[in-house]
């Protein structure tokens, strides 16, 4: 799952014949702000998730993705992974563990909050400064 914040608002805006959004092909004048919103999240989530599940694919691993619409990754984690009846919250950890600010990301907040065990995984680190590269959403 990926958790994406969707700019309501913004999307809103859109509307403006002046403003268009070049990827709204709804006639002008129409409008249905749920229909924006579901569209950019599932846009955003995919190209997120897509080099995800293609290397999954690539061992024979199946995948279910879900995109969750939040403005608190680490709320929407948690409250997913009660929806769907995890037994285990696995993340890609973007930064190097056991430092003072990872105490604060979203990592640690749901180690933090999830009544269920969480599983890091350590992406790659950069050569140059030993950081781990972060994962733009």
């Amino acid at each position: 799952m990926t958790v994406v914040r969707v700019p309501r608002s913004f999307l809103e805006a859109l509307d403006d014949d002046v403003r268009r959004s070049f990827l709204d092909d709804a006639p002008i004048g129409s409008s249905d702000a749920e229909v924006k919103a579901a569209r950019y999240l599932e846009e955003r989530g995919q190209k997120a998730v897509e080099p995800i599940v293609a290397g999954l694919h690539a061992v024979g691993l199946d995948t279910d993705v879900r995109f969750v619409e939040g403005d608190d990754p680490a709320e929407a984690i948690i409250n997913t992974a009660d929806e769907v009846g995890a037994d285990l919250v696995m993340m890609g950890a973007t930064r190097r563990l056991f430092t003072e600010e990872a105490w604060r990301s979203v990592s640690a907040r749901v180690m933090d909050k999830s009544h269920l065990p969480v599983l890091l995984v350590p992406g790659t680190r950069f050569d140059d400064t030993s950081e781990m590269p972060a994962l733009e959403i």
